[in-house]
């Protein structure tokens, strides 16, 4: 009799199983198979993730940024000594997308009672959700968002962080260039002072024109130190954050072009967020409606029960609380089109100083091009007898302040375009990330 229960037991069970499998339409019999196997379980799951249009989009992002050139030798060094943390979570979300695949099957679980005798009971019970108004499709679909959602945090992260680099390496590239600039310059002004100080040795300046050339002196030579001590700084936040010294680094390089179909990061962010959104708000709204259970309990004697019944029990503020999960679906909508409108407005921002400063270095170069060529005529006069030293000076200084503007707008060009680059997702390869 004993053994005639048991055997009703476990028929039953697989009974209960059996039916879940149909009612999910198929897709049991595949998760049954790949639960009996852990490493095809992963397999599935990691393909289910490649096939994601945000996860593939994401990886087809090629990098701006030239191999072998200075910036690779920089975006390498940096990933390298990052920490990822965004990594893990995406790791976590890939594990809890695996085990929400299986979500359909049966869970078993204790069960502890007191009889009437004082005795304690215990058992196990299988229970099998029949149906559940497709909260268990919605915890899934959570689940399978969730990753995508990690993916777009970590290539946030990843372009964040190299863009980070990168302004550093361009911040002490450009102090380099500005010292360069007050060094070269120095001999002259140098040269400039000491004729000063003759003529006034010999009475034919006052002392008031060389306290103006010794200003003038003591500016340059403050521009230089200010452009080594700029240059040191970012040099030595950035190999804070490298794996490598980047001391030997010189030099700038082209990026390639930006993709001009391609959807920002905040976008794909935003998307990933409304399907979440949508998910938790499907299954909160089924915990509001009745489902179907079955249960049985493992053991001499087993019962098998079927429950009907919600999550949730119906009360005043139910028809509220249905109408604020429909509220958040129509404000996760809503806040893609934001992200979608904040992003084209900081995109055309950012192209719309690109070619405002694109315009500027050229016109720097043109303007830093006549300054020089009117020092040169100045320095002929003067060494001709018909300019005076203070007004040579004083047009190798306006020559000196064009050279540093052109320098610094060439910078600015190169940063504003590592920007787009970085809104876009494109300073490192998907496929790395």
């Amino acid at each position: 009799m004993r053994h005639a229960r048991k055997g009703t037991t476990w028929l039953s069970v697989c009974a209960v199983a059996l039916l879940s499998g149909c009612l999910d339409g198929g897709d049991g019999a595949e998760a049954s198979r790949g639960a009996s196997d852990p490493a095809k379980a992963t397999t599935l799951s990691q393909k289910e993730a490649s096939e994601s249009a945000i996860i593939a989009d994401l990886m087809r992002r090629e990098s701006v940024i030239v191999p072998g050139s200075p910036y690779a030798k920089v975006t390498d060094a940096v990933l390298a000594a990052n920490a990822r943390a965004a990594e893990a979570d995406l790791r976590a979300a890939r594990l809890r997308a695996v085990a929400a695949e299986k979500n359909w099957l049966p869970t078993i679980g204790p069960r502890v009672s007191l009889s009437s005798l004082g005795d304690l009971v215990t058992s196990l019970i299988v229970e099998q959700v029949l149906f559940d108004n497709g909260r268990k499709k919605a915890e899934r679909v959570f689940a399978a968002a969730d990753v995508e959602y990690a993916a777009v945090v970590l290539s946030e992260d990843s372009n964040a962080r190299v863009l980070t680099a990168l302004s550093l390496y361009l911040a002490s590239e450009q102090g380099r260039a500005e010292a360069e600039v007050s060094a070269r310059a120095m001999e002259k002004m140098k040269h400039f002072e000491w004729v000063m100080q003759k003529r006034v040795d010999g009475g034919v300046s006052d002392r008031s024109q060389l306290a103006v050339m010794s200003q003038k002196r003591a500016e340059l030579e403050a521009d230089l130190h200010e452009g080594v001590e700029t240059a040191a700084a970012a040099l030595a936040e950035l190999n804070a954050m490298s794996v490598r010294p980047l001391e030997d680094l010189r030099g700038r390089t082209g990026v390639r072009n930006t993709g001009s179909n391609v959807e920002p990061l905040g976008v794909l962010k935003a998307e990933a967020d409304k399907t979440r959104i949508v998910a938790q708000a499907k299954m909160n709204r089924a915990g509001f409606l009745p489902g179907v259970k079955a249960s049985q309990q493992l053991g001499d004697g087993g019962d098998g029960a079927l429950t009907v019944g919600a999550d949730n029990g119906f009360g005043f503020g139910t028809a509220a609380n249905l109408k604020a999960l429909k509220a958040a679906e129509d404000g996760a909508e809503r806040a893609v089109s934001q992200a979608r409108e904040d992003s084209a407005r900081a995109l055309a921002r950012l192209r719309q100083n690109l070619i405002a400063q694109e315009r500027q270095e050229g016109e720097q170069k043109a303007l830093a091009a006549r300054a020089k060529d009117n020092f040169e005529i100045f320095d002929r006069q003067y060494e001709s007898g018909t300019r005076q030293v203070l007004e040579v000076a004083n047009t190798f200084e306006t020559w000196l302040d064009a050279e540093r503007e052109r320098v610094q707008t060439s910078y600015k060009v190169s940063l504003t375009r590592l920007k787009i680059a970085a809104a876009l997702g494109q300073l490192v390869d998907g496929s790395r990330i």
